[in-house]
């Protein structure tokens, strides 16, 4: 058992204690550190008796809810995990349209409780993510060209600052500070309570796929490009560049949110593209939308990712794309990494770049590569193929989603923020908390 203590009233985990290994575990299994406690909190009181004692015994301090991200920086090495997921409580007012979202829920809490009453904000596409990070960093999803980014749904923020303060930041309370944690990440605090504003949803969706050789897909792939201004906002466009039965095949398409025959009706659009080699029109819920991704993004697993925004997507930047970073002649297809592009625009672009911490507000598409994979001896090859597709889309790109960052360095964090705005976040990051003392983050350094 772990010394108590004060004020603590969750639960204290150490290395020798049951369950350890079952709550330091985090979503890429290439992550195996170990903290020197692993403090349970049930409440702000909590949060600020556990920040109390990492100050006391020096100790690094890791934040954790869902465990994406993928350098897995909510588990310090001997240092303190403050575990958010005991505080998961979802309340939905659904008069007032506002749902109160403790710190450590994933998505799926808030997504059925808001579903329950013809409700949703814009949340994550694999429901096992914490609302935390994803809001913190920004927050892209199914609804986000209708809705805005999930950080740009909360109404207020609970927040335990690094002095052991609890503030409650809104657009008129703590503005500043409101400002910094609509995509400023984890930099300026342990958000243990969210207030979402809800929207109306019909609880319908729609996934539409048309599959195409890689080799006859450049023409198709700049018509889909061209379609992405115009498209209505119930669709988010999407494009893939994957290996299926060993060929190299992009997949093409939108997911469509909302009345599925007004889905239907955009096929034709889609279509006009060019003549598929199949294609797949899958109706579901919403519900099941949101969870559709669960089974491919499961613990256990070993990742490695690139990401970058392109504010415009050219010929070049198309045919990149399609070649997916792999050496000309004689491709082993299953041997490189794939990756996808997801459609901004709509409500995202709406809000101005300089009312949130947030940036790329004027993104085409989101690029996401990766790989995905079990066995330690493959972890070589596998990150260079992922590496050699992000280096490939490189030059095209605007910045990068705070989110998906691989490294923690300065130059990530620059091309997350820019200049003028991270020079914005550091004034905000020296006044809440000048010792750097949350820095297991996507760090911006106190000015």
């Amino acid at each position: 058992m772990q010394q108590a203590i004060p004020r603590f009233e969750g639960h204290l985990i150490g290395p020798a204690d049951d369950g350890y290994d079952s709550h330091r575990e985090v979503w890429n299994a290439m992550v195996d550190r170990r903290p020197a406690v692993i403090a349970r909190c049930t409440s702000a009181g909590d949060v600020v008796a556990a920040i109390r004692m990492a100050r006391e015994r020096g100790l690094e301090i890791g934040v954790k809810c869902g465990g994406h991200n993928v350098l897995g920086l909510s588990v310090p090495h001997d240092g303190l995990m403050i575990d958010l997921t005991p505080m998961a409580e979802v309340r939905v007012d659904p008069v007032a349209r506002r749902a109160t979202v403790g710190g450590g829920a994933l998505l799926r809490f808030l997504d059925r409780a808001a579903q329950a009453h013809g409700l949703a904000t814009t949340a994550g596409n694999v429901s096992h993510t914490g609302v935390g990070g994803l809001t913190l960093g920004g927050g892209m999803g199914w609804l986000a060209r209708q809705a805005g980014l999930a950080c740009d749904n909360v109404e207020a923020y609970t927040v335990v600052t690094a002095d052991g303060e609890i503030l409650r930041a809104t657009a008129t309370d703590h503005a500043d500070l409101f400002w910094g944690l609509r995509g400023g990440g984890g930099n300026f605090g342990v958000v243990t309570e969210f207030e979402f504003r809800l929207h109306p949803v019909t609880g319908n969706a729609l996934i539409v796929e048309l599959a195409f050789d890689a080799a006859d897909a450049a023409e198709p792939m700049r018509r889909w490009r061209d379609l992405l201004p115009d498209a209505p906002r119930q669709a988010t466009l999407t494009a893939d560049a994957v290996t299926v039965d060993g060929r190299s095949t992009a997949l093409i398409g939108y997911v469509w949110v909302g009345d599925p025959d007004q889905g239907r009706a955009y096929l034709p659009t889609m279509q006009s593209i060019g003549r598929s080699r199949g294609e797949s029109v899958t109706e579901m819920s919403y519900l099941e939308l949101q969870s559709i991704g669960d089974e491919n993004h499961h613990h256990g697993l070993r990742r490695y990712s690139a990401g970058h925004y392109l504010t415009e997507l050219s010929d070049a930047a198309v045919d990149a794309f399609l070649a997916r970073g792999a050496a000309s002649g004689g491709v082993d297809w299953s041997r490189v990494a794939g990756g996808g592009f997801q459609a901004y625009g709509g409500a995202i672009g709406e809000v101005a770049n300089e009312d949130s911490a947030f940036s790329h507000r004027d993104a085409v598409v989101e690029f996401f590569g990766g790989q995905t994979w079990a066995d330690p001896a493959e972890d070589e090859w596998r990150m260079e193929s992922a590496r050699a597709f992000g280096a490939a889309m490189e030059p095209f790109a605007s910045g990068v989603y705070v989110n998906v960052l691989t490294q923690q360095d300065e130059a990530g964090v620059r091309r997350a923020y820019g200049d003028a705005k991270l020079a914005r976040l550091a004034a905000l990051k020296r006044r809440y908390d000048p010792d750097n003392l949350f820095h297991l983050n996507q760090n911006i350094a106190p000015a």
